[in-house]
């Protein structure tokens, strides 16, 4: 079975590193376009062997048209290529479902790759895709992640934005937490926050991912209500209201798994809501 022929519009970082994962996987990419400075060099870079087209001629040569474009621009860019019934038109967001590909002529697919790109090449064997397509695409989809050695997870069209929310909230959130952790510590006189924390960080993450709340260690899993108290009567906003909002999160997780005891629970839920009305801890 031959490969689909793939076109790249749009050579961003994710766009990029697709293509050119997809062309050492064996498919033929057909062009890609770029029209920034940026753009040129990285697709001179990821994409040495590809040539630099028009949007219309990429188009035109390709049987998959990959729309790797921020989200907001997607469905004016994709409607405005020439695409036919025996094509398939693809965007790379997780925020979004089908619904910016609706009323072009090609099968439309939202194809999610949750990872980080740097605008290097990348190895994509371990990520999971997730797709949302209508049933006849999904083996065109399935040959486009099996030849990138990942795979394909399927999400439905009204939960994607949910999908997305659960990514954001696990990944772009902890570089948010760990800047704020970063602060406190050089605070405290750290000259390597990260080179701190970055053992634990990684057996917690290892941990976690494997054993899921299970894996929670810490003042709070203890029971030590004093030494959160301790924290908050220390730390400054903003670290001071997002540890705070954290710590119940946490809290209510570890009374519902049965880790914390109704009496320690009650405790801590005083000791947070004197911080949140302004009340010094005690």
């Amino acid at each position: 079975m031959s490969m689909e022929r793939i076109g790249i519009v749009g050579s961003g970082r994710a766009g990029s590193a697709l293509g050119a994962a997809l062309a050492s996987a064996g498919h033929p990419v057909v062009g890609v376009t770029a029209r920034s400075r940026a753009s040129q060099e990285r697709a001179a870079r990821l994409l040495p062997h590809v040539p630099v087209l028009t949007t219309f001629d990429v188009t035109i040569r390709s049987d998959v048209v990959l729309v790797a474009v921020p989200d907001d621009a997607i469905h004016e860019v994709a409607a405005q290529l020439p695409l036919t019934s025996d094509q398939y038109v693809v965007h790379l967001s997780g925020a979004h479902g089908l619904k910016p590909l609706q009323g072009l002529r090609a099968t439309p697919v939202a194809l999610h790759p949750p990872m980080t790109f740097t605008g290097d090449s990348v190895k994509l064997d371990d990520v999971v895709f997730t797709a949302t397509a209508p049933t006849e695409a999904r083996a065109m989809v399935e040959r486009l992640v099996k030849a990138l050695g990942a795979q394909v997870q399927w999400v439905a069209e009204e939960h994607r934005a949910l999908y997305h929310a659960g990514v954001v909230h696990g990944a772009n959130h902890l570089t948010t937490l760990l800047a704020q952790a970063f602060a406190v510590l050089r605070e405290a006189g750290i000259e390597d926050p990260a080179a701190t924390l970055r053992p634990l960080l990684t057996a917690t993450l290892d941990n976690t991912l494997r054993s899921g709340h299970d894996a929670l260690t810490g003042p709070i899993a203890r029971g030590d209500v004093d030494t959160v108290a301790a924290h908050l009567a220390v730390l400054r906003d903003p670290p001071a209201s997002t540890y705070a909002e954290l710590a119940r999160a946490t809290m209510e997780l570890a009374t519902a798994n049965g880790r914390l005891d109704g009496e320690t629970a009650a405790r801590f839920t005083e000791v947070l809501d004197r911080y949140r009305t302004g009340e010094a801890p005690r």
